[in-house]
């Protein structure tokens, strides 16, 4: 089966309002291209800056973005990654991504599992965890192309996360992501390629279009790998919506011409994380 993702790279502005007009404009370019699945990028209806979540930030009973969302699935008849909001419940905020089908229902949701606190000297400072909470799910869906998950960002980095999706026979991982210019040359491709080729699925990411004047510069260069490992598609850094074919049955012939994951030693690797356990 042949299944197409359509990728969103968009400029994020102070405006809420214009930010979501714009996302409407690109899903539906997307969606016009054969999309059947589309993605925006992490943090899609504000600026990237921790002091800023809160202010942008809503609560999904009563939430414009979400209800936009929804419509807007609904209407262009897609799946659809609503990159990631700020979301907040109660006293705490999250990192959050709504995915809806294609009649607008909310078939997950997806709370940055790993926040993105680290001090790169000459490089970037950032501590999320000074106003974000991390989330405690694992997230798939159903589509007609097989199972996919969802990750943010940061999540991309931790192998054990997307090997439990593995475990659930994901074919597709969708990660709204906003890397910067320090970690984004030394790590975006080589990550995405990496998750792709240990796991033998499709790895999708979307970025926001790089604004220099931003407080926080985004990398840009959203992309697609398939199983193999090659770059099937890689977006410039200016505003771009690009649309790749996912092929259910070149994904199999990967799987059975190099087994790899059912060649993994599970007896030997359960034996010794519960040695580590007992040790501990």
């Amino acid at each position: 089966m042949q299944f197409r993702v359509g990728i969103c790279q968009m400029k994020v502005t102070n405006s809420k309002e214009a930010n979501l007009s714009k996302a409407a404009d690109q899903v539906r370019l997307a969606v016009s291209k054969g999309a059947d699945l589309v993605v925006l990028p992490e943090m899609f209806t504000c600026p990237y800056q921790k002091e800023l979540f809160a202010s942008y930030a809503e609560v999904e009973s009563n939430s414009l973005v979400f209800r936009f969302l929804s419509d807007l699935a609904r209407e262009s008849h897609c799946y659809l990654v609503g990159g990631s909001v700020p979301e907040q419940e109660g006293e705490m905020l999250y990192n959050t991504s709504y995915i809806f089908n294609r009649a607008g229902k909310l078939v997950g949701k997806h709370r940055k599992l790993h926040l993105f606190d680290i001090e790169i000297p000459g490089g970037i400072s950032f501590k999320e965890s000074a106003v974000l909470s991390s989330g405690e799910s694992i997230t798939t869906f159903e589509t007609e192309f097989g199972r996919c998950g969802v990750a943010i960002c940061y999540d991309l980095r931790f192998p054990e996360l997307f090997r439990l999706m593995n475990e659930e026979d994901v074919k597709l991982v969708v990660v709204p992501a906003a890397f910067n210019l320090t970690t984004g040359p030394a790590h975006w491709e080589t990550l995405f390629r990496a998750r792709a080729i240990d796991n033998q699925l499709y790895m999708v990411g979307a970025s926001p279009a790089r604004d220099p004047k931003a407080a926080y510069v985004a990398y840009g260069h959203s992309l697609a790998v398939n199983p193999w490992g090659d770059l099937i598609y890689q977006a410039d850094i200016v505003e771009e919506v690009g649309v790749v074919m996912l092929d259910s049955v070149k994904l199999e012939e990967i799987r059975l011409a190099l087994p790899l994951l059912k060649h993994r030693r599970l007896d030997l690797y359960q034996v010794k994380s519960q040695m580590k356990e007992f040790i501990l």
